[in-house]
């Protein structure tokens, strides 16, 4: 008896470690390289804008991707798609290591990009193994904090790796830990399909792919529109918006539709994406922008070193996250998934004000702050949002919510990136280059944005089935 009950904690523990090499190496590609890029551009003989240009392909990819690809491991098998997306990243990450120009490095960049899902789909895999609402919530905040970054152990593994063995070195590590990540799920994780008998919609994939990535191409490129330009920059939100409208149409003729109209119509839908969508805005480019800004700032800031900069607040950053997260998940059935978000998200709305009033003048409250927002955002709000995108998806398309979910992540990072920075250089004086206004106001602007998400979490219903019910009393 003591060996049958003994034996789902194995086959859980085993599954956890398959599904968290999967979203280690996924992680990698995306906060890997922050060290490198200056070496990458030196290597391959180009400016440190066309090499951050290849971080953008690799997130709009990781993005556009995100939203069919939960669906389809839904009809041919999750466990089939996860490896699918791993084998792929491995030999994009094989070209990037090979790469002799930066043509070539985007390339391997945007084949990366296709494992933008794997978040949604471990903790899909991970749904459909443990039924236990709490032990559901505690693993799933491990796997999500993942996602915020590893501890900062990654960015500074691959400042050591840059160092001592050229930029390359970082793509055969990730390489590596590809085909080991690969190793585990094969061996490890079971497979699912709960759409096995559904047809895949390829014909909605096509204008919804459109869509998303003209917005985010537009997003992308705001900030360089000059004469030449202007006209094909300003024609992507149209192409969206048209590409959009083709895609309902498209859906609500379909038999089998990638996404069923009457869902997105529906609170569970629109209201979390919103709400993931404005938080995201309110808060990715404040820690990853601006404060990252203000510490290397030798006039307005605090003249900080990129090393020290990672180290005094983009690590800690994540560090707080990884170590709150699977408290917030644990804590989620019982308290409300919905409640304990409220409790991050207000956390992050203060931490940024205080940010934005103190922090600009105090390294160590500016410390503090950004360590504040690791934990309430990064730790709770990041880790509810990802969840309620599983457990509030309706049980005969599972995949579709996580997808789009991931996509306003993304789209909510491009946002943030084109209105926050773009608010501090209108606030900031030419005159008095010493002047923190510009920060402040960016903040500020984040904190406001981030209210607004706050407000909208109130049209989220509860995903009652994912949470355990109080006792009646004297029960």
């Amino acid at each position: 008896m003591n060996a049958i009950a003994q034996k789902p904690a194995v086959r859980v523990g085993s599954l956890m470690v398959a599904l968290l090499a999967a979203c280690v190496a996924f992680q990698l590609n995306a906060s890997m390289l922050s060290p490198a890029l200056v070496t990458m551009a030196k290597e391959l003989n180009t400016d440190d804008a066309t090499i951050g240009l290849s971080q953008t392909m690799f997130f709009t990819a990781a993005a556009l991707f995100s939203l069919f690809l939960p669906r389809l491991s839904d009809i041919i098998g999750r466990k089939r798609v996860l490896v699918g997306m791993l084998a792929i990243m491995a030999v994009g990450t094989v070209i990037a290591a090979l790469a002799v120009n930066v043509e070539m490095l985007f390339v391997g960049r945007i084949i990366q990009g296709v494992t933008g899902p794997v978040v949604p789909v471990t903790l899909l895999m991970l749904r459909n193994e443990i039924q236990d609402p709490k032990r559901y919530g505690t693993m799933m905040g491990v796997i999500t904090a993942v996602n915020g970054g590893i501890a900062g152990i990654d960015a500074l593994a691959g400042g050591w790796l840059v160092a001592n063995h050229g930029f390359r070195s970082v793509f055969w590590t990730m390489t590596v830990v590809a085909v080991v990540a690969i190793v585990f799920v094969l061996v490890w994780a079971p497979e699912s399909r709960p759409s096995k008998d559904t047809k895949m919609d390829w014909l909605g994939v096509v204008p919804l792919v459109v869509s998303i990535g003209s917005f985010l191409t537009f997003l992308n490129f705001l900030g360089a529109v000059n004469d030449s330009n202007w006209f094909i920059i300003w024609a992507l939100p149209v192409i969206g918006l048209a590409s959009f409208w083709a895609f309902w149409v498209l859906e609500s003729k379909i038999a089998a539709p990638l996404i069923p109209p009457r869902y997105l119509k529906q609170r569970s839908s629109w209201a979390l994406l919103a709400t993931t969508l404005l938080t995201m805005t309110g808060v990715f480019a404040v820690v990853n922008g601006l404060v990252a800004s203000i510490a290397q700032n030798a006039e307005a800031g605090f003249g900080l070193g990129a090393d020290l900069t990672s180290l005094w607040f983009l690590m800690p950053y994540a560090v707080a996250g990884w170590i709150v997260g699977p408290f917030a998940g644990r804590l989620a059935p019982t308290f409300g998934y919905l409640n304990v978000m409220r409790v991050g998200m207000l956390g992050t709305i203060v931490g940024t004000i205080v940010m934005a009033f103190v922090g600009v003048h105090s390294l160590p409250v500016l410390i503090v702050t950004t360590i504040l927002l690791g934990i309430t955002y990064a730790g709770i709000g990041n880790i509810m949002l990802n969840g309620l995108g599983i457990v509030l998806s309706p049980k005969d398309n599972p995949g579709f919510l996580p997808g789009l979910n991931a996509g306003a992540f993304n789209l909510g990072a491009g946002v943030s990136f084109a209105i926050l920075p773009a608010v501090q250089l209108l606030f900031t004086s030419a005159d008095d280059p010493t002047s923190t206004t510009g920060y402040s106001a960016g903040m500020l602007a984040g904190a406001a944005i981030s209210i607004l998400g706050f407000a909208m979490s109130f049209l989220i219903p509860a995903p009652t089935d994912a949470e355990v019910a109080a006792p009646a009393p004297g029960k």
